[in-house]
């Protein structure tokens, strides 16, 4: 049997230094490995538990035992990335770490940079002396944008730069393509850097909203026990961004907010939050699959730069098109049920938390994609359905949610050692087409759906309801209330 062999998309010439080494983390190693070449001797892996020691030794990779925290991780991490001669890579795949303070940091020394979420540091997301607004992540985001904005330029630094945020705005960009195409419009492909000339595309197109549609049908060999949660991808995240307000972008064709819906007084205002968590708000949506089901409206940043990034204005700058945009997501059945007694629970989380690895698991598919609406063919979903199957032979140490992740990682780690000076860069403003050339290979069949559903669809009209008839794609009409 020969063996597999695979491309070599450049080399980084210094230290490569991962921040965490939970479920992504295992995932994106192996990737790392197969793909660049790098000196395995300056390579090191920084993460508080030891629960991974063994296979760390089996890849020949240095672990610190260390939280990163906002005192100590000056002194800890530039002795690594700084190492003999090259350019490091530092790869921060951990919670409760500083994105915007690390990538600063990390600039400052010349060495590239990509994380998946714009991460605070501990004691951010559960702060009850904050208001709602200060923990949500457009507030979030917004720092990275100051950071951005006051300096230009140098050091590429990728944020938010996994499956969802990151993979799926490059799936936005290839579904408009897929859907002028098929309506006939003659359009010419705008440039990856031409961020306005996308966001007329998108108008031009009809497109009013876009929800980030995911079920997760990964199932487990045995049934979930009492008081545990069980999730296929890291379970702090989980609870941290779900206990964060619901959050979307928010588009110029809605026409009613919730009442407890809030706009933001600065920044790009492309957003509003509600004064309730997101993994407790659930919104109607489609996946190729299931077909119509609800998902929960959980905060994400892709939920904000898209509607941001594919936003018109006139020549005064007041906004003339926005889409509305926001997850809409069906975790796995155990993750469902971990959600139901947690907030049954008064929101506190169970004292065991566990991330399902691809042993415990059984079959299933995390079906991951974006589902553009309001067009004039109704509804296009366009994504990953990469079974559990498929990943079991094509990448070790993960299930299919984090496939889809840490391949993003891959692709958004090749983007940055061939754009080494692109500045604080969003996966929104790189180029998709080659992102997903180098991703496309982890993300078993990806594909696109058209559907006549609506989300005035399938109500059984036994109660009265307040909804929009005139326009079925009002946010309205979306939200379960």
């Amino acid at each position: 049997m020969t063996k597999q062999t695979y491309p070599v998309y450049g080399e980084i010439t210094g230290p490569i230094v991962m921040i965490g080494f939970g479920s992504i983390g295992r995932g994106t190693l192996p990737l790392i490995e197969r793909h660049f070449k790098f000196d395995k001797s300056r390579m090191v892996v920084i993460d508080p538990r030891n629960d991974e020691a063994e296979l760390l030794a089996k890849h020949g990779v240095k672990h610190i035992q260390a939280h990163v925290t906002k005192d100590n991780y000056k002194q800890l991490l530039k002795p690594l990335l700084t190492e003999g001669a090259g350019q490091g890579f530092l790869v921060n795949l951990s919670v409760d770490t500083g994105s915007v303070d690390l990538m600063k940091f990390c600039r400052k020394l010349d060495v590239l940079y990509i994380d998946t979420v714009v991460e605070p540091w501990l004691g951010f997301y559960f702060d009850k002396n904050m208001k709602n607004s200060e923990r949500t992540n457009y507030a979030l985001r917004e720092t990275l944008r100051a950071e951005k904005n006051k300096n230009p330029g140098g050091t590429t630094a990728v944020s938010t730069c996994g499956a969802n945020p990151g993979m799926v705005s490059w799936f936005v960009k290839q579904a408009l393509v897929n859907l002028a195409n098929e309506t006939g419009l003659k359009f010419e492909e705008p440039a990856a850097d031409d961020r306005e000339g996308w966001a007329k595309l998108m108008k031009k197109l009809g497109v009013k909203g876009v929800h980030i549609a995911e079920r997760d049908t990964q199932r487990t060999k045995n049934p979930k026990p009492l008081n545990v949660f069980w999730n296929t991808w890291s379970v702090e995240g989980f609870i941290s961004e779900g206990l964060q307000p619901a959050e979307l972008g928010w588009g110029t064709h809605e026409n009613w907010m919730p009442k407890n819906a809030k706009k933001h007084k600065k920044g790009c205002k492309a957003a509003i939050y509600l004064e309730q968590p997101g993994a407790n708000t659930r919104v109607r949506t489609w996946c190729p699959t299931p077909g119509p089901q609800y998902g929960f409206l959980v905060t994400h940043n892709e939920s904000i730069s898209i509607a941001d990034y594919y936003t018109v204005r006139d020549k005064d700058g007041e906004v003339t098109y926005r889409p509305t945009c926001h997850y809409a997501y069906h975790p796995a059945n155990d993750a469902v049920l971990s959600l139901h007694e947690m907030f049954g629970n008064g929101g506190n989380a169970q004292p065991v938390l566990h991330v399902l690895d691809e042993n415990e698991l059984v079959d299933g598919v995390d079906e991951l994609g974006v589902l553009l609406y309001g067009h004039e063919k109704n509804a296009y979903w366009y994504g990953s359905r990469l079974s559990l199957e498929e990943t079991r032979r094509i990448a070790p140490y993960q299930n299919a949610t984090g496939l889809q992740v840490s391949s993003a990682v891959l692709a958004g780690m090749v983007w940055a050692i061939e754009n080494p000076k692109a500045g604080i860069v969003e996966a929104d403003e790189v180029d998709y087409k080659r992102c997903l050339e180098v991703q496309s290979q982890y993300l078993g069949p990806v594909e696109g759906h058209y559907t006549d559903w609506t989300p005035l669809d399938g109500r059984p009209g036994l109660f009265p309801e307040d909804i929009d008839t005139k326009d079925p794609w009002q946010f309205r009409n979306i939200l379960v209330r």
